[in-house]
């Protein structure tokens, strides 16, 4: 049975409560998510900020303006509320400050069944109360597409292995930048998500992968961020 282990990314993108708004959009942006979690200078977890607390904004003039009805029924302490999460500028003042979490033994079924009940995207993983990955609803579509019907545990135990020599192999080369990427293993098969700055460095992540010890085959499923741009863009001309 799959554990939040077997799938999380473990190169985690965080900010902290004093990142300013601006900044931290331009972190989603950049790294193409769509949440992040908020970590204290002390390593706690304090938060999570999503892209649905920098939709309502006073500079893109998308904040709220309740109707005279609705603003009745909020009272005065939901418009104070409404004020903050528009005009405030730092990450602490907009963030969600009850984050749901699990560990990294929590199976993937009960962690699906969180972001269902809870109507979240990503869950942080904790260890002794430090993060040490995260899971999005992508990271779990990717391990249906990768995983077979049957793992016997003794494949699984040298899976695990194996994921973690990839990952420490990747994290010692500069263009691999394996916070965008999650890595998937299965019977020796490795399967490669996320995106990358080239094609140069997508067949350098490729054949570094194929270089590990115990990789039998290697699925190939990352994406060039040109190219992703490009697509966009087409996409976009012609709706």
């Amino acid at each position: 049975m799959m554990k939040a282990a077997d799938v999380m990314v473990s190169e985690v993108i965080t900010v902290t409560p004093d990142t300013s708004v601006h900044d931290v959009a331009e972190v989603l942006i950049a790294n193409r998510i769509s949440a992040v979690p908020v970590v204290a200078d002390n390593g706690k977890l304090v938060g999570i900020v999503s892209e649905g607390d920098l939709i309502r904004r006073i500079e893109s003039e998308t904040e709220r303006c309740p109707p005279h009805w609705l603003a009745l029924m909020i009272g005065n302490r939901g418009l104070a509320a409404e004020f903050v999460k528009s005009h405030a500028r730092r990450v602490a003042d907009i963030m969600t400050r009850e984050v749901v979490t699990a560990s990294p033994d929590t199976r993937l079924r009960e962690i699906a069944a969180l972001m269902e009940k809870k109507r979240i995207k990503r869950v942080p993983i904790m260890r002794d109360g430090r993060l040490v990955g995260i899971i999005s609803r992508a990271n779990l579509v990717q391990a249906l597409a990768t995983a077979r019907r049957e793992i016997k545990a003794a494949t699984a135990t040298s899976d695990a292995m194996i994921r973690e020599d990839v990952i420490s192999r990747l994290r010692a080369e500069p263009w691999a930048k394996p916070s965008r990427l999650n890595i998937i293993v299965h019977d020796g098969a490795v399967g490669l998500w996320g995106s990358v700055e080239s094609e140069a460095a997508k067949n350098a992540i490729r054949v570094a992968v194929e270089l590990t010890p115990g990789v039998r085959a290697t699925h190939d499923n990352m994406v060039v961020e040109s190219l992703l741009s490009l697509r966009t863009v087409v996409t976009g001309v012609a709706a």
